[in-house]
Order: C-alpha cells, then sequence, then structure tokens
C-alpha cells in the first residue's frame, strides 16, 4: 500500500467530513499545496479551484504578504485571552473594519466563526430588547425569508429555512421562527411594490413579537444561492424603521467585494443595525468573524439589567487570526479586487450567456464574482467530481446547483478554463440523462 493511499484509508475510516456520511462517503482527495488559485493534489493532478476555500480565499493560497503577517505575528504571540486584555492587532482591524462599514456602525465584537457570528448577533439583538423593553418586553421571536442560510450551530439553525434545508432534521428541537417567501425577482427584473405584501403584513401583525429581521442581503448562499431585487432590502429596511424592529444583516458569504459591491448591502444603499462579517476576513487563513453594531444597540444592551453583552469566545480577538485578517483588509482597501471582481463578472455573463440554451439548465445567475447554473435535476456528485478532476478543476456542487466563487486572483486563462469545463461537462450531464431517457422509452 502507498503512503498515499494509507493516508486516504485512515481519513476515510476515522474521520467525519463535513455533510459527510461515515458509511461508504465519497472519496477525499488528498491536498500537498496550494498557491495562487490552484490546488496541487499528492497525487499529482494541479487544480483551478472554483470555490476560494468555501468563498474565503479571496486573495488565492500562499499569499506571500498574509504569510508574513501570520510569521511576524507568531514572533509576538499566537494567541492570548481577550477578557481584560487587548492586542495591537485586534484594534488595527477593528478600526480598518469600521473605516470599510458605514459610519453608523462604530462598535464591532470579533468572534471566531461565521456561525458564532450569527449566534452574537441574535443574542445581541435579544439583549437590545430586553433592556429596551425590559419587563414589557413580547420580543421573542425572528423574522426571515425562506431559502435563507445562517450556518449550523443551533441559534443559526433557527433562522435558516426549516422546511427546504438540511436542518428540517432537527425539526421540534431548533426554536420556531417567523418566516416569509423570498420574492422571485432578480436585480434585473421590474420591480412590483406588491413583492412586499407578504413581508408587510407579517411585520404589521407581529411586530410586538419580532426582535430582529435577518437576511443575506442581495444573495442567499448556501440555501440556493438565489440573488435577489435590490429594493426588496429597501422596503425592509424602511419598515424596520417603521415598526421599530431591528435589522441583522448577514454578510459573511457576500462581504469584501464578492458582490461587485464592498458589502451587499451598498447595493441597496442601506445599513443594518447589525453586521456579520467572515469567510474573506482572513482571506481563507483563519477562522475569524466580526459582528460591527449602531451605537444604539450597543448603549441599549450595556443599559441593561446584566451592563454588558454576555458573551465572551476563548479564541475571541485571537491575535494571530487578527493579525492576517488586518492584512487582508489592508490588500482589499487597495482596491485592486475591484477590477478583478469586474473582470470575473464580465467572463462569467460572456460565457453564461452561450449556456441557455443547454436543456438539463434552468437558470443561470451572476452577481460580482459569483455564477450559478442551475439545473432540472440533482447533480450526480460522484459523476460530476470525476469529470472535474478530468478537467484540472475543483468544483463542490449541491443539490441542483453547480456554483462558482473562484478567487479574484485568478487569471483570465484560467477562469475561461474553468468556466468552459464547467459547461462542458454540463452538457456531457444533459446528454447522458438525453441517452438515458431513450433507453427508458
Amino acid at each position: 500500500m502507498s503512503e498515499i493511499q494509507g493516508l486516504l484509508d485512515f481519513d476515510r475510516d476515522h474521520i467525519w467530513h463535513p455533510y459527510t456520511s461515515t458509511i461508504n462517503p465519497l472519496p477525499c482527495f488528498l491536498v500537498e499545496s496550494a498557491k495562487g488559485a490552484r490546488i496541487k493534489l499528492a497525487t499529482g493532478e494541479d487544480l483551478i479551484d472554483g470555490m476560494s476555500s468555501w468563498w474565503a480565499a479571496v486573495h488565492g493560497y500562499n499569499h506571500p504578504e498574509l504569510n508574513q503577517a501570520a510569521i511576524n505575528q507568531l514572533k509576538d504571540m499566537s494567541h492570548i485571552m481577550f477578557g481584560g486584555l487587548t492586542h495591537r492587532p485586534a484594534i488595527k482591524l477593528v478600526k480598518q473594519l469600521l473605516e470599510m462599514t458605514h459610519e453608523n456602525l462604530q462598535h464591532c465584537f470579533i468572534a471566531d466563526t461565521g456561525s458564532v457570528a450569527v449566534e452574537v448577533s441574535l443574542k445581541m439583538a435579544l439583549q437590545y430588547c430586553q433592556s429596551k423593553y425590559g419587563n414589557k418586553n413580547k420580543k421573542t421571536k425572528f423574522l426571515s425569508v425562506n431559502y435563507g442560510y445562517h450556518g449550523d450551530t443551533f441559534g443559526a439553525m433557527s433562522v435558516c429555512d426549516p422546511v427546504n434545508s438540511m436542518h428540517s432534521l432537527y425539526s421540534g428541537y431548533v426554536k420556531e421562527n417567523m418566516f416569509v417567501k423570498l420574492p422571485q425577482c432578480k436585480p434585473t427584473d421590474k420591480w412590483d411594490p406588491k413583492y412586499m405584501n407578504e413581508f408587510e403584513e407579517m411585520v404589521k401583525t407581529h411586530s410586538d413579537e419580532i426582535i430582529a429581521v435577518i437576511l443575506e442581503p442581495i444573495v442567499q448562499g448556501a440555501g440556493g444561492m438565489r440573488i435577489y431585487h435590490p429594493e426588496f432590502l429597501r422596503n425592509i429596511r424602511l419598515l424596520c424603521d417603521k415598526y421599530g424592529i431591528l435589522l441583522i444583516l448577514d454578510e459573511i458569504a457576500t462581504g469584501f467585494g464578492r458582490t461587485g459591491k464592498l458589502f451587499a448591502y451598498e447595493h441597496a444603499d442601506i445599513v443594518p443595525d447589525i453586521l456579520c462579517v467572515g469567510k474573506a476576513l482572513t482571506g481563507g487563513y483563519l477562522t475569524l468573524s466580526a459582528v460591527l453594531c449602531t451605537k444604539d444597540v450597543a448603549t441599549t444592551v450595556c443599559s441593561g439589567k446584566a451592563k454588558g453583552f454576555m458573551h465572551g469566545p476563548t479564541f475571541m480577538g485571537n491575535p494571530l487570526a487578527c493579525a492576517i485578517a488586518s492584512k487582508s483588509l489592508e490588500i482589499i482597501q487597495r482596491n485592486e479586487w475591484k477590477s478583478q471582481v469586474k473582470s470575473i463578472e464580465e467572463i462569467f455573463n460572456q460565457k453564461l450567456d452561450k449556456a441557455q440554451d443547454i436543456s438539463i439548465i434552468k437558470d443561470t445567475r451572476v452577481i460580482g464574482a459569483i455564477a450559478v447554473f442551475e439545473l432540472s435535476i440533482p447533480v450526480d456528485m460522484k459523476w460530476f467530481r470525476e469529470k472535474f478532476l478530468e478537467k484540472g478543476i475543483w468544483v463542490r456542487p449541491f443539490g441542483k446547483l453547480v456554483y462558482l466563487m473562484p478567487p479574484f486572483i485568478i487569471s483570465e486563462k484560467e477562469l475561461s478554463h474553468l468556466v468552459d469545463s464547467v459547461i462542458e461537462i454540463i452538457i456531457e450531464f444533459d446528454n447522458l440523462q438525453k441517452g438515458q431517457q431513450n433507453i427508458n422509452l
């Protein structure tokens, strides 16, 4: 047995990968290294990355400046508790975040993962209502839309779609919140005010129960990669203001340029009361997230019975992660991402337009550095993975979706090969289905 096969066998027998069964799981590929937009497997294959490691590695892999930031920080300290202590990397990082986001966002809680950021935002909103309304507080539920995704921890699961998601497995255990349908209206479609009817009715009827509205702005991620009209978000902000409800925006996936704007909420020209960011925050180097809020939210939370915000992860404000994140934001602040994302979007639009006639494709969607092929039937994960490997690309589809969110630094040649390969594989899959149908006739 080769060393590589021995490692893979151990992995298969003992390591539980995300969203995977331990009983006859799909095989994993052993990664040796990664650089730029490429992933090098131990077996020699060189793959163009279409996923940015679940949308985080926007600067690509093995970035010299991020590497150096990590090395420099390690010489001082890799970790120190954040309770009663602070450090330069955290201070610098928060200064940058406040500069990059809207001036209304004045306070920042540094968390350690995207799901934890959502948990923090929910607790923050709940504590806000408890402090503001005291014994008269009746606000106990959050309002969101169907097909939303905010993470896999218990609180985060409660604001994900309870029916159309993997979290339906935990029905009866997870807290029940309120949901309305997301209008099927793309940014390029004509906006109709009637799209707000269901949401407005829910808010009018239950405003005394709603702690906050929580949404992924403009683009829904793992719940279905849907892109919706900015006017929907704009009107939600107005309704929240009218009825005194907080607005939480989850920009874990969309923040830091992915949609063509630095933050997706800018498409609607609004500001949330609470903002969650993560993923690209460290350029995919280490786990880190942040929750920003207005002065009103922070002051109200800290004026209540608890006299502070009751949350404190062990690795909160980790200096190594903060130092890398600070350098990642420095790179973003140079604004090279604007031309990079614009170029990616243009290539996506050109190539996806030509894929419209493939019969198995139900819809294609593009915004910024995001491209989505929605098929009419679920993908065959095993078949697709083998084909991706043959073409020298790394893509991880789910459900009926084949989507691309490559690193911003991907070259035009790499991107063209990536998209062309995906389209060729979808055509082959389409022909395979047609052949199967003919056999069954």
